[in-house]
């Protein structure tokens, strides 16, 4: 008898550690929810026309207007898209890495079916790098974070030098 209570005492002990194991872990991972949603943000078409590029001069033949400090990235996605969910968290590393030095935005191309249509954005997940000075450039697919990385020293940050 004393052996059944010490193994119900030790199962129970057990169950309370994991327990609180479980509700350290869910509030860790609540607090980085909250840090990665202030790395990549999503923005609208009005946002994007503000805060990025200016695309209304096109339509009488002059240049697009940037309106950014630095160099952008826009990541095209949808929210039932299986590489776009694999996307997310190497554009949020990205994002950590070259805080201050580019931005990082995300479009949901369901709600933002304009700006979708004017980049022509065909396939998801679709990386638009926008330099602050320079030609605008597409990544159609799952991109891996070496090849953003290269992108970004080589056609970002080296044009803003």
């Amino acid at each position: 008898m004393k052996t059944l209570k010490t193994i119900v005492f030790c199962l129970a002990v057990c169950l309370l550690c994991f327990a609180c194991k479980d509700n350290k872990q869910v509030e860790e991972n609540n607090n980085l929810k909250e840090v990665k949603k202030d790395l990549v943000k999503e923005i609208n078409s009005d946002e994007f026309l503000s805060k990025v590029l200016d695309i209304s001069p096109i339509k009488e033949g002059k240049p697009l207007k940037f309106k950014g400090d630095k160099p952008v990235i826009i990541d095209f996605y949808a929210t039932w898209c299986g590489p776009c969910k694999r996307q997310a968290p190497i554009m949020e590393e990205i994002a950590k890495k070259y805080k201050g030095k580019i931005d990082v935005y995300k479009i949901d191309v369901d709600k933002t079916q304009d700006i979708a249509r004017f980049f022509n954005i065909n396939s998801i997940p679709t990386l638009l790098f926008i330099p602050k000075g320079g030609e605008l450039f597409l990544n159609a697919g799952l991109t891996p974070q070496e090849d953003i990385e290269e992108s970004i020293e080589t056609m970002l940050l080296n044009q803003n030098e």
